[in-house]
């Protein structure tokens, strides 16, 4: 015990030896703010800049994000928004209705309460309240029928199956919606990730987004919630289904 207690006497001095940089930090004194310094400052700086330049500039088109849990973020290519909706009220060159896109509010209107009669609970809160269902919950990843893609809220065509394809998300994917059938909007509800934001043209109701890491030929990927959606088989699909179930 003698001996360890030497051991430990002979030790303070070496640990408690203070060094020459923690002598500099300690004749410092408590008063010393890091935020005061020259590095920090062009910090906070550099970081206040990059939060302007995500938040101020337009989204033109879409924001790669990773799929899965894992989302990486990458270049946003900027330039003058071309899709239609853009605005906060667009008008229909079909029906002359004005479209209120910043109050999602197309050419097939109800109101909150008449939606939820028309829709199923799951159908509502994505279609009115933008949610977005469970990775690979829907039966259209698996649907393969020749036959078009409608909105559940309307029934306005949104996509045909020749452009649905196999991306491994766990959402129906296409490459190309049908003409004039969608809206694409700006996304800014994720801090840091904008998105693009589409909806079924005709009564602005949420479909998913569209991300720019599709197949040719156009390069994007119309990933959508397939609650928001119904299918509708072509004739000799239709009949080819009904002869297997008799």
């Amino acid at each position: 015990m003698q001996q360890l207690s030497g051991a430990r006497s002979s030790m303070r001095p070496l640990f408690g030896q203070r060094g020459a940089a923690r002598a500099v930090h300690a004749s410092a004194g408590a008063s010393s703010d890091y935020r005061q310094s020259p590095l920090f400052r062009a910090c906070a700086t550099l970081t206040a800049f990059a939060l302007l330049i995500m938040l101020a500039l337009p989204l033109a088109r879409r924001t790669l994000l990773g799929v899965g849990l894992a989302t990486t973020l990458v270049s946003v290519p900027m330039g003058p928004a071309s899709a239609e909706g853009s605005n906060p009220a667009s008008a229909s060159a079909s029906s002359g209705v004005v479209i209120d896109v910043e109050h999602r509010r197309g050419e097939v209107r109800y109101s909150e309460a008449e939606w939820r009669q028309r829709l199923t609970p799951e159908q509502y809160q994505v279609l009115r309240r933008e949610a977005t269902e469970r990775r690979w919950t829907s039966p259209f990843n698996y649907e393969k029928r020749p036959g078009v893609f409608n909105c559940a809220g309307c029934g306005a065509p949104l996509f045909n199956m020749s452009s649905k394809y196999e991306s491994g998300t766990g959402w129906p994917s296409f490459f190309q919606p049908l003409p004039d059938a969608v809206t694409e909007v700006p996304d800014y509800s994720i801090v840091f990730m904008p998105r693009t934001e589409v909806r079924c043209r005709r009564c602005q109701g949420h479909l998913g987004h569209v991300f720019d890491d599709g197949p040719q030929p156009t390069g994007l990927r119309y990933c959508m919630n397939g609650a928001a959606m119904t299918f509708e088989a072509s004739g000799e699909a239709a009949a080819a289904a009904e002869q297997a179930a008799a």
